[in-house]
């Protein structure tokens, strides 16, 4: 099956490296040919697929380093960006690829790196990882655990495969009840799953500053007196809806600043808000420029314009592009507004904790599949607002800028619910321990 499946996928592969640029590096790694390390250390092995997975480690790492302080950690990931940025947080001698799951590459990893523990985050349960750690004695576990019902509905047509692979992990973090019984249905044992909530609750920093936002702000000409609406992680389709939307706030800006309430903000309301664009993927920063320029907006790019550099604040439109790995937090920390991105098209969303926990108000597209939990929990405190198109952007955005009191009160309840929903970390913590000191 993994061979008919490489087969079909083979062109894919080939356009995406070789003409989209994805994928290029690593290659040695995904087959197997990782770093040697010492067999005789205790080594956790952490796989998380992509960027929104390795942003969810961090505490985690920490809490596991203050209570296994001999203990080596070390991580692989799968795509581009969670490699950057896992290099990023660990050191390149940590980080490896993820290997293909054939039999004599995953042999051959296990071998070379030799875990007493691979921690899988979210859902990378792979057949021969798994059962081939499982015959070695290696416990393999699930952390943030997050199963839509379409995931499970297509693991459930592999049929005994998806049971054997399943049955075989020794502990599930389930992110709450509803994953945690499509867990059990695949075939975890019951007594093997917890719901420990999300570890990016925990991640998400709560604070009012966020170092290096300052420097971004002079850097790019952000004349702080002018409201900043943010677009962050966008993806394919998005940036063209959000540029409509935004001239079209600026067309409505005369009448909305004469609305604005007396006091309800410290800033200018008498020029239009600034834009700002952070796309998910850094291989689509150039298409965005590009599509910024045809829109017929200036576009400041993020990369050529250095910390140390002091640019002059434009006058009029302009899009700030974030073209750049590792600052998109900067760029919250200094928006009046965020829009959270791959929520206007079907991409699944991305991450509004982070959001929240800087006080922001948020807005998201009707498409936040793979960040339910916390997008319902927003929901309910009143701490989102959900747009069904991109029609209504202008409104939901507009009447954020319009109204600061109002934008900070709902900024305030999204910070009381990231708040009130941490403590996943030393949850999991406490599981990899105990399974540790058992085995």
């Amino acid at each position: 099956m993994y061979l008919l499946a490489g087969l079909l996928y083979l062109p894919v592969a080939l356009y995406q490296a070789l003409i989209v640029g994805k994928n290029r590096r690593g290659w040695g790694e995904r087959f197997g040919f990782v770093k040697a390390l010492d067999p005789g250390k205790q080594r956790i092995w952490i796989h998380a697929v992509s960027l929104g997975e390795v942003n969810a480690t961090p505490r985690l790492v920490e809490a596991l380093h203050e209570r296994l302080a001999h203990a080596e950690i070390v991580f692989s990931t799968t795509t581009d960006t969670g490699y950057a940025r896992a290099v990023q947080l660990y050191g390149a001698d940590r980080v490896f690829r993820f290997p293909l799951d054939f039999s004599l590459v995953v042999s051959r990893v296990l071998r070379r790196v030799s875990p007493s523990m691979i921690v899988l985050v979210e859902l990378e349960v792979w057949f021969n990882l798994v059962r081939m750690a499982t015959r070695r004695g290696i416990p393999v576990v699930v952390v943030n655990g997050r199963l839509t019902p379409r995931s499970a509905g297509r693991l459930r047509r592999l049929g005994r495969a998806t049971k054997w692979m399943f049955r075989d992990l020794v502990w599930v973090g389930a992110q709450d009840e509803a994953i945690a019984s499509r867990f059990r249905s695949l075939g975890v044992p019951v007594e093997r799953v917890e719901v420990t909530s999300s570890l990016k609750w925990d991640s998400a920093a709560v604070t009012d500053e966020v170092e290096g936002a300052d420097a971004l702000a002079c850097a790019l000409g952000i004349d702080r007196c002018r409201l900043l609406w943010v677009c962050g992680s966008t993806g394919p389709g998005e940036e063209t809806m959000i540029l409509d939307a935004y001239r079209r706030l600026l067309d409505d800006w005369p009448c909305l600043a004469r609305g604005v309430q007396a006091g309800s903000s410290e800033k200018s309301e008498s020029v239009g808000p600034i834009l700002a664009i952070v796309p998910r993927k850094p291989e689509r920063f150039d298409e965005v420029a590009r599509i910024i320029e045809r829109a017929g907006l200036g576009c400041v790019r993020r990369s050529e314009c250095e910390d140390g550099t002091d640019l002059t604040p434009k006058p009029g439109p302009v899009v700030l592009l974030g073209d750049t790995m590792g600052e998109l937090r900067k760029f919250y920390s200094l928006a009046d507004v965020v829009f959270v991105g791959r929520t206007l098209v079907p991409l699944g969303g991305s991450d509004p904790m982070e959001v929240a926990a800087l006080g922001k108000p948020v807005v998201t597209g009707p498409h936040t599949e793979n960040f339910q939990l916390p997008v319902e929990a927003l929901r309910k405190a009143e701490a989102i607002r959900i747009v069904e198109s991109a029609d209504a952007m202008p409104s939901a955005i507009g009447a954020f800028l319009q109204d600061g009191a109002a934008a900070a009160d709902m900024g305030s309840r999204a910070r009381e619910v990231v708040i009130s929903n941490q403590g996943a970390t030393k949850r999991t913590a406490d599981a990899i321990v105990r399974l540790l000191e058992a085995d």
